[in-house]
């Protein structure tokens, strides 16, 4: 990714969009192509245009880009101050008006249309045919990642494979419409993309296609396509991700959120402070509102987990990466005092998030084990959207569920995973259904507040009553409308269609609930 801005090419004349925009046009109404791709340079730039959608604000560069998720039991968030939107979903009671939610629709809908309007025009650009495929590869790899996301979110969504006019409103699809698309986009791309682009991080390759698959395979043998056939496919896919030997678990777990681009990233968005895209889920946004720098700089206290999800983690140098559970408080002389999370000088008695503290070597919150530096919001740390562990979890989980058994492939897949966290081996003979829960397990806090991926897990296997159930007390009371009726929690695994976009789509029927 360039550091500089990319210029996208519309129908309306040449566009800069800066690193924190809030994007509110409707995306269906901005970006109807002409001809316009003419060289080598055109294509590349169009293709970074494309990476660069996903990375603002308004897309997945802050926090808001998971805030229908934090229905989750590994993310919740402040009682009070500006939380509200967060707190909705938190409680099962968000709304269509949300405006934070807006991003996780907003975004994936620019990018998806900046990929179409590559793949119609890559074809025209006076360059080599293989440089050809490798741009619109990652135009389809890119789309594909978006549709994947909207349709975990919301469900039903309009198909878009081409550009549109401003006055067209499509459809939303069928489910099993539009992950016929994601399956097709990928397959695709995993033809025309090498297996590596050196030299060249945050390109998605081969390998990121194929993982991607893997994925979306093991989602639609769950809810709500409950297509079991796809656990063999999902193995497969995943299966030529670890034969490759590309990557590993060699890096600590600490550092993987202190680097970039380790040895274990597949596929993820990178950021630059200084070129104005920002990452700004690291450093402020999951620091308790009562620390404090020695420059007096601040924590945002945007999320944390749920005190029961932290309490039932493994016992494990994992563990204790991953949670923030002593408080350092700044003191009139400039020193600082020490409390644990469930102090009465805490404000909410939650431990917090360690791993999304301290952004690339420390450019989010500089500290020791005693003291504060300061605290940023802005950080350069890229944002891995798949990492190694999700494919070996992804295998170990589908091979067991394709079969009768677990295997022992599955079992070294896993127990990779928890060697590296620290953990002893899984327990041998387990039935199929009790491996696949131990795997779930082990995802949960492998990725532990990281971008949906608990979530889609608690979607995709219908597991809100169950976590629901392990709700302590001390959390953001969910309203007992929605706590004694199966009925409407069953509603909350998919999010409202955001209401601008209802008003601009009145043949659109919202999702169930809302």
């Amino acid at each position: 990714m360039p550091t500089k801005k990319i210029y996208l090419y519309l129908l309306s004349g040449s566009i800069i969009f800066s690193g924190c925009q809030k994007l509110t046009e409707d995306p269906k109404a901005t970006l109807t192509p002409v001809n316009y791709f003419k060289t080598q340079a055109d294509l590349d730039a169009a293709v970074a245009g494309i990476y660069e959608q996903y990375s603002y604000d308004g897309a997945y560069g802050f926090t808001t880009r998971m805030t229908s998720y934090f229905s989750s039991d590994d993310i919740t968030t402040d009682p009070g101050l500006n939380k509200q939107d967060m707190r909705d979903f938190d409680q099962l009671s968000g709304a269509s008006d949300n405006n934070s939610m807006t991003a996780e629709w907003q975004g994936p809908w620019t990018a998806i249309y900046q990929a179409n309007n590559v793949l119609s025009n890559y074809e025209k650009v006076n360059t080599t045919d293989d440089l050809k495929r490798q741009a619109a590869g990652q135009a389809l790899f890119l789309r594909a990642w978006g549709y994947y996301m909207l349709v975990r979110t919301f469900g039903e969504v309009p198909l878009i494979l081409k550009p549109i006019g401003a006055d067209e409103h499509p459809d939303r699809k069928p489910v099993s419409e539009v992950y016929a698309a994601i399956v097709a986009d990928l397959q695709q791309a995993k033809s025309w993309l090498p297996v590596s682009f050196a030299g060249q991080p945050g390109k998605a390759n081969q390998m990121a296609a194929r993982a991607m698959l893997s994925d979306v395979y093991l989602t639609m043998a769950g809810w709500p396509l409950n297509q079991t056939n796809y656990y063999a496919t999902s193995a497969t896919e995943a299966d030529s991700v670890i034969k490759s030997s590309i990557y590993n678990l060699s890096t600590p777990y600490d550092k993987v959120f202190t680097s970039n681009n380790t040895p274990e990233s597949i596929f993820a968005l990178q950021f630059n402070v200084a070129g104005g895209l920002p990452q700004r889920g690291y450093g402020s946004s999951c620091v308790p509102l009562e620390e404090s720098g020695l420059d007096n700089s601040g924590g945002w206290d945007d999320f944390f987990p749920e005190i029961n999800f932290f309490l039932a983690a493994p016992k494990c140098t994992r563990t204790d990466a991953t949670f923030y559970t002593t408080f350092k408080l700044l003191q009139a002389n400039k020193s600082f005092k020490l409390v644990p999370w469930s102090s009465s000088e805490t404000r909410v008695k939650h431990p917090y998030y360690k791993k999304f503290r301290a952004g690339l070597n420390g450019d989010g919150v500089s500290e020791t084990d005693t003291s504060i530096n300061y605290i940023k919001p802005s950080t350069n740390k890229a944002l891995d959207i798949i990492r190694y562990p999700l494919i070996l979890l992804n295998y170990a989980e589908a091979t067991a569920m394709a079969g009768s058994a677990p295997t022992a492939e599955g079992y070294n897949a896993i127990n990779l995973v928890r060697q590296r966290a620290g953990e002893g081996p899984l327990t041998p003979g387990l039935a199929a259904a009790a491996f696949r829960d131990s795997v779930v397990t082990e995802r949960a806090y492998e990725f532990a507040g990281e971008f949906g991926i608990r979530w889609f897990d608690v979607v995709r296997l219908q597991l809100l009553p169950k976590i629901i159930k392990a709700r302590g007390t001390n959390e953001n009371p969910i309203p007992p409308k929605v706590l004694n009726d199966p009925a409407a929690i069953q509603q909350k695994y998919l999010a409202p269609i955001p209401y601008n976009e209802m008003l601009r789509n009145p043949s659109w029927k919202q999702n169930s609930g809302y």
